[in-house]
């Protein structure tokens, strides 16, 4: 008996490893290789390559294909439809299996739905993707992207608010009383202000 749930129209290859109490959902496919944690949520129609690592509680949504080279940490969230790539300059007739770039999404960032995040970039922690954006560069911890290219335009909390600063540099999030202030061209968590 497994300690994870599997739509019954779900693929799963030998060698994949699914952590206890995650969820995979119609049409799934797992490829061989793959690993994922603990209390996963897959959704309909979502392809998993080999060797790819979702953490534990990462949620994916309809519709999003994880290609080899991608490693998902805690808490992640990629929503519908959003898209990896792993190669710089695929072909048809030219096989670059060899070539395929990492990408990691640090613990508790967020991936909105239909953006693209291209290969051989970091995201970091806690960082908020927005909604179709076309991700060509390293994203900071916390940042707020949006836009084809992606451009910064602002921070975000762990919650996922938009953080408003003050002269001091200092902002709190008005779900969680978590503070944060600005550091360089960097925030930090500072506590909480509750």
């Amino acid at each position: 008996m497994n300690d994870y749930f599997a739509h019954e129209t779900t693929v799963i290859d030998e060698g994949v490893e699914i952590g206890k109490g995650t969820r995979i959902w119609h049409f799934s496919h797992l490829m061989t290789g793959c690993k994922i944690g603990t209390g996963c949520n897959l959704g309909q129609n979502v392809v998993v390559s080999p060797d790819v690592i979702l953490g534990n509680n990462v949620k994916v949504q309809n519709n999003v294909s994880i290609y080899t080279g991608v490693i998902c940490e805690d808490d992640v969230f990629l929503g519908p439809s959003m898209v990896f790539t792993n190669v710089m300059n695929p072909r048809s007739a030219i096989v670059r299996r060899d070539e395929y770039m990492k990408t990691v999404v640090e613990k508790g960032a967020t991936i909105g739905a239909n953006a693209t995040i291209v290969c051989g970039n970091k995201i970091g922690k806690f960082a908020f993707i927005g909604a179709g954006a076309v991700v060509i560069h390293e994203v900071k911890a916390y940042a707020l992207v949006v836009g084809n290219p992606s451009k910064q335009v602002g921070w975000m909390s762990e919650y996922g608010h938009r953080l408003e600063f003050n002269e001091q540099g200092e902002a709190t999030c008005p779900e969680s009383g978590e503070a944060y202030r600005i550091d360089g061209e960097n925030i930090i968590k500072t506590g909480t202000s509750k």
